[in-house]
């Protein structure tokens, strides 16, 4: 009912502002208008392209002062990622330099050569020497991002089996994630989506008869040794996903019917990134939104919020159906003993089968 009434009130609104343009319509109706634009018209619009200036100035000084640290730019996990990082700020730094120049000179000029009467527009049908200047700058500046972004990937992208990287299956299916381990061969054994058998609790389509899978390892946590290379294999059971791990500055997609990778090498442990200023501010302010909207709802009757803890995430950056917002894996990076130890007490793919 309240929803009727509520579509009811504001078709009310809409006929009332319509009725009130009519009338306003026909009190102009004897006003001259010409429609040509007048000496005062455009000094009002000249004016308003500078008050419009000093808006887009005003707002990204107040921006910077609120949200400039960037704090996603300052705690990368990878080995990489301060490169990338580099890359990111130049580029900012670059575009907030070009976006400043332009908007100033196409405001400004709008309003110095704003249109009045007897004043005749000068203009070049043709300057080559401007032309080059406009061009070439925006040349040798692309250039030089690309050429250092190519060498940021080539680094990324290094990562091979010469570096004697622990090699990970990262599978990918609507809503979730499943990480399978090469075990002691680190070699991963064969799968396709083909050989699924959920009776048996091959979940992933691994081949059975293939021995380097015996040793495979199948978890739906992801743990990484620190200071130890990661190469990353990548599968999708249904639709495209992309595999996202902001702190790592990694991302990649992941194709049905196709093997795709990524590798990288993590620098900072899970407890150590928790005791950073920034996660430790960021994690008492989400604490404390949990804090108060936990009142409200013990108030009501609900349980209350469990308190946030810090973890490295692996999310899916592909919006891949319905669930997507809560595809996501907790990515534990720990010291080698640790891992080992966990490693450990998780079951190979041949001891997981169910006869």
């Amino acid at each position: 009912m309240t929803t009727l009434l509520t579509i009811i009130v504001l078709i009310f609104i809409l006929v009332a502002i319509w009725q009130m343009v009519k009338i306003f319509d026909l009190a102009q109706a004897k006003v001259e208008n010409s429609g040509v634009a007048t000496d005062k018209d455009n000094t009002i619009n000249g004016y308003l392209m500078m008050g419009f200036l000093a808006f887009i100035y005003i707002i990204t000084i107040v921006c910077f002062i609120k949200w400039g640290d960037l704090p996603l730019l300052s705690n990368s996990a990878s080995e990489h990622g301060p490169g990338i990082d580099n890359l990111m700020i130049i580029s900012l730094v670059i575009i907030f330099f070009v976006q400043t120049i332009t908007q100033f000179l196409l405001h400004y000029f709008a309003f110095k050569y704003k249109g009045e009467k007897g004043k005749k527009a000068l203009f070049f049908a043709d300057n080559n020497k401007l032309e080059f200047i406009w061009t070439i700058i925006p040349v040798i500046v692309l250039a030089g991002l690309i050429i250092y972004g190519l060498a940021n990937w080539i680094n990324i992208m290094g990562v091979d089996d010469s570096d004697d990287p622990l090699v990970v299956e990262l599978y990918a299916q609507q809503f979730n994630w499943t990480a399978r381990y090469a075990g002691d061969d680190n070699t991963l054994g064969k799968a396709n989506v083909r050989l699924i058998d959920i009776d048996r609790a091959n979940v992933l389509g691994v081949d059975e008869s293939d021995p380097y899978a015996e040793d495979d390892v199948i978890t739906k946590e992801l743990h990484l040794p620190v200071g130890k290379p990661v190469l990353f294999k990548m599968r999708s059971q249904d639709v495209l996903h992309s595999a996202y791990m902001p702190h790592f500055r990694a991302q990649m997609n992941c194709v049905p019917g196709m093997i795709t990778q990524f590798g990288f090498t993590p620098t900072v442990t899970t407890e150590e990134m928790r005791q950073t200023p920034d996660i430790v501010e960021k994690v008492a302010n989400i604490n404390k939104i949990r804090a108060e909207k936990s009142e409200d709802l013990i108030a009501s009757g609900e349980d209350a919020l469990e308190r946030y803890e810090f973890d490295y995430l692996l999310l899916c950056n592909k919006i891949c159906g319905k669930s997507h917002y809560n595809m996501q894996m907790k990515i534990v990076v720990e010291t080698q003993e640790e891992y080992e130890a966990w490693l450990k007490e998780q079951k190979t793919f041949k001891n997981s089968l169910v006869n």
